[in-house]
């Protein structure tokens, strides 16, 4: 049995995919800006990646911008017939780098049109709406004309499924009252975990979670139990962060990103790791865990 197998699987909609997937964010440039230093390895990482057994990639059209799709679409396609590729749209990058709103219907409809074009498919298996707005009532009226949009196109078969990113249970409820909706994309780590009741709700209605900085974000994830269950499997603190997801709840979809093989392959060994229930105690109910970013306070 291959590593990632022992992840098992989910249904995103009526795609069913493992639950170890490959977020590709960190394919483009310094700051998901401009083209990889190694377009080569770029293109290598995501080869080893689907040759391994990853059939869920996480990506966006504004990552680059355009690049790392353009990269997706050089590495793999024509696509396996099972792989499942996830993008989501909201925002744009400015010609400086700047990260930017683009929630108008012409924007959304555009990004759209970027994303198969640029990815080289004629439907798009799921597209996710981001939130970007800290406001409620700018978020909410975002989610509501996005999600009209999003499922018109999908009227035109242009969209397969729909998810959301970065919202609160109570938009994703909204949400859930103009279209389905297959996957929620929150922050959720070890030391982010906000989302513990969303998590469990999702699980019940058979909607995938997907966690962004699954292993901490800008920092990495620390504290005395993660370092001594690291020790005891001989795996690093970010495989036993990612075992750990996996036995959180079993619509819980990973995506951790980088662009080396070593990485890679260790995440995906990460598949291996069952943490039995005096580890997830350690991890769950211990010493709170942080984020600590090298280098910094």
């Amino acid at each position: 049995m291959r590593s990632l197998e022992r992840s098992g699987t989910f249904q995103l909609g009526d795609l069913r995919v493992r639950r170890l997937g490959y977020g590709a964010m960190h394919l483009s440039g310094a700051g998901v800006f401009g083209p990889p230093q190694d377009r080569d390895a770029a293109l290598a990482v995501l080869r080893e990646a689907v040759a391994a057994g990853v059939n869920h990639i996480d990506t966006s059209d504004y990552y680059g911008p355009h690049i790392t799709n353009q990269l997706i679409r050089e590495a793999l396609h024509p696509y396996p017939d099972d792989l499942v590729i996830v993008t989501k749209i909201g925002v744009r990058r400015g010609t400086d780098g700047s990260v930017l709103e683009a929630t108008s219907p012409d924007e959304l409809i555009r990004a759209v049109h970027d994303n198969l074009r640029n990815l080289g498919v004629d439907v798009l298996d799921v597209v996710n709406l981001r939130n970007v707005f800290d406001d409620a009532d700018r978020a909410g009226e975002l989610i509501d004309a996005g999600l009209t949009i999003l499922a018109d196109l999908q009227r035109q078969g242009l969209v397969r499924h729909i998810g959301l990113s970065n919202v609160t249970p109570a938009q994703i409820a909204a949400g859930r009252r103009i279209c389905d909706i297959v996957c929620v994309q929150n922050r959720y780590n070890l030391a982010s975990r906000s989302d513990d009741g969303l998590i469990d709700s999702l699980a019940n209605d058979r909607i995938a979670y997907v966690p962004f900085f699954p292993l901490g974000g800008l920092g990495a994830l620390q504290s005395p139990a993660l370092s001594h269950v690291a020790r005891l499997f001989n795996a690093t603190t970010a495989q036993v962060a990612l075992a750990w997801l996996l036995r959180r709840a079993p619509n819980m979809l990973l995506i951790p990103g980088t662009s080396s093989i070593t990485h890679l392959r260790e995440n995906i060994a990460a598949a291996e790791i069952t943490l039995p229930d005096t580890a997830l105690e350690a991890l769950s109910g211990g010493a709170p865990i942080a984020s600590w970013a090298k280098g910094g306070a």
